[in-house]
């Protein structure tokens, strides 16, 4: 898991370049982001681990908008009609970035994957993958990538011995 935040930091600084977002605190949200991961039971519904991550931070004290990237980032945002639509175990919220920093690391966590053995994902594969979510995601992951554009993967696979899908 932590390599997986340090793979998204770097991701976020590729492109961050140039823009007027908070460094630091886009720093910290990649770190954090997936904090949630920890505190998921035996069988519980990974997609819970966003908003488990948010109380975790909550709770402990942590400013806001640092909670906020944990239950912001999954997919290309989670909105009310999607948990309802798909019968996710989540409290019926919208859980979408408001910030350009929630949405920058929420478009980073996209290239890199957690699988045994992790990957880089490439944009085409991530905009194929989320087309089964609906036509409005892959919209919105076209947009994402027109406004913060695409990670040099080839580098950071080298860097961190990751294949790319």
């Amino acid at each position: 898991m932590w390599t997986h935040c340090r793979v998204v930091c770097s991701v976020v600084e590729q492109l961050l370049r140039g823009r007027p977002e908070d460094v630091a605190l886009v720093r910290a949200g990649a770190l954090l982001h997936d904090i949630g991961v920890y505190l998921l039971s035996p069988g519980e519904i990974y997609i819970r681990h966003g908003i488990l991550g948010h109380d975790l931070l909550r709770s402990a004290g942590l400013a806001a908008p640092l909670w906020r990237f944990c239950s912001c980032h999954t997919g290309v945002g989670i909105t009310r009609d999607d948990i309802s639509r798909q019968g996710l175990p989540l409290p019926p919220a919208d859980y979408v970035p408001e910030s350009g920093e929630e949405t920058l690391v929420m478009y980073a966590d996209k290239f890199h994957s957690k699988t045994k053995p992790p990957v880089f994902v490439s944009a085409p594969t991530y905009r194929s993958s989320v087309a089964r979510f609906g036509p409005d995601k892959v919209k919105r992951f076209d947009e994402l990538t027109a406004e913060f554009g695409v990670p040099d993967l080839s580098a950071l696979a080298a860097r961190y011995g990751h294949a790319i899908t």
